[in-house]
C-alpha cells in the first residue's frame, strides 16, 4: 500500500491530491486568480491528510507537478515538496504537467494536444495520442493560423488547458476540438505517479529543479 501525496501550482489552481496505489483518495483545489499558492499549499496538504485520517509519517511518497507553467507557482510547488520529501526522507516523484493535463480528457481516436498559457500569443504546448503517448514533445510556441494544420488534415485533435481561449480564435479547422475550462489538477497526477513510484523512477532532491521552459524575466516596475 502506497499513499503518495501529490501537489500541482503550475498555474492558478492550487491542488493537492492524496492517492492510495494510485486512487485518489482526498483532494482539495482551488482555482484563485491571484496565485494565492504560498498561502493555501500548505494549508491544503494538512487537510486533505486530516480528511483522509492519514498522518503526514505515513506518506510513501511525495509527487509534484514539474513544469512547464507559471514559474512562481512551480517554484513553490517544488520547493514545497522537495522539504517534505528531505525531512521525510521518502522519495520525490516529478510529474510532467502537459501529460496530467492531457489526462483530463478521454478521446476515441485522433490527438490531444494540451497547452498551457505562456502570455501573447505563446503556449507551452505537447501533443498526445488516444492513448496518452507523447507524439510530439513540450514545446514553446507562438500561434498563428498555421499551428496544428498538419496534423489537423489527418486526424480530429482536440485542445486542452487555458491555452485554449486564445487558440480557438486563430484556428477554425473543423476537425479543431475545443475544450475550455481545464486547468492541471494533482487529481491526474495520482495515477502517473504512482505507476512512477512502482517502477522506483525518482528525482534527486538535492539536484532537481523545476521545468521551467522559458527563462523567467522580472517585468520592470513602473516609476
Amino acid at each position: 500500500m502506497a499513499y503518495i501525496l501529490n501537489i500541482e501550482t503550475s498555474t492558478t489552481n492550487c491542488s493537492v491530491a492524496l492517492s492510495q496505489n494510485g486512487i485518489v483518495v482526498g483532494i482539495k483545489e482551488d482555482n484563485n486568480l491571484e496565485y494565492s499558492h504560498a498561502e493555501r499549499l500548505h494549508v491544503y496538504i494538512d487537510e486533505v491528510l486530516k480528511v483522509a485520517k492519514i498522518s503526514i509519517d505515513q506518506l510513501d511518497a511525495i509527487a509534484v507537478s514539474k513544469g512547464p507553467g507559471s514559474y512562481t507557482g512551480l517554484r513553490i510547488g517544488v520547493s514545497a515538496a522537495k522539504g517534505l520529501s528531505y525531512a521525510l526522507n521518502i522519495p520525490l516523484i516529478s510529474v510532467p504537467t502537459l501529460e496530467a493535463l492531457a489526462h483530463q480528457i478521454e478521446i476515441p481516436k485522433g490527438a490531444i494536444v494540451a497547452m498551457l498559457d505562456a502570455r501573447r500569443m505563446e503556449v507551452y504546448s505537447a501533443i498526445y495520442d488516444a492513448n496518452y503517448n507523447e507524439t510530439r514533445a513540450t514545446e514553446a510556441e507562438v500561434l498563428t493560423p498555421d499551428s496544428y494544420q498538419e496534423l489537423l488534415k489527418s486526424s480530429i485533435v482536440y485542445f486542452v488547458g487555458n491555452g485554449v481561449a486564445k487558440t480557438k480564435d486563430l484556428i477554425t479547422h473543423k476537425n479543431a476540438q475545443f475544450i475550455e475550462n481545464k486547468l492541471p489538477s494533482a487529481k491526474q497526477m495520482c495515477a502517473l505517479s504512482y505507476r512512477k513510484f512502482k517502477s522506483n523512477t525518482f528525482e534527486d532532491v538535492a539536484y532537481f529543479e523545476p521545468y521551467y521552459l522559458k527563462d523567467f524575466i522580472a517585468i520592470p516596475s513602473k516609476k
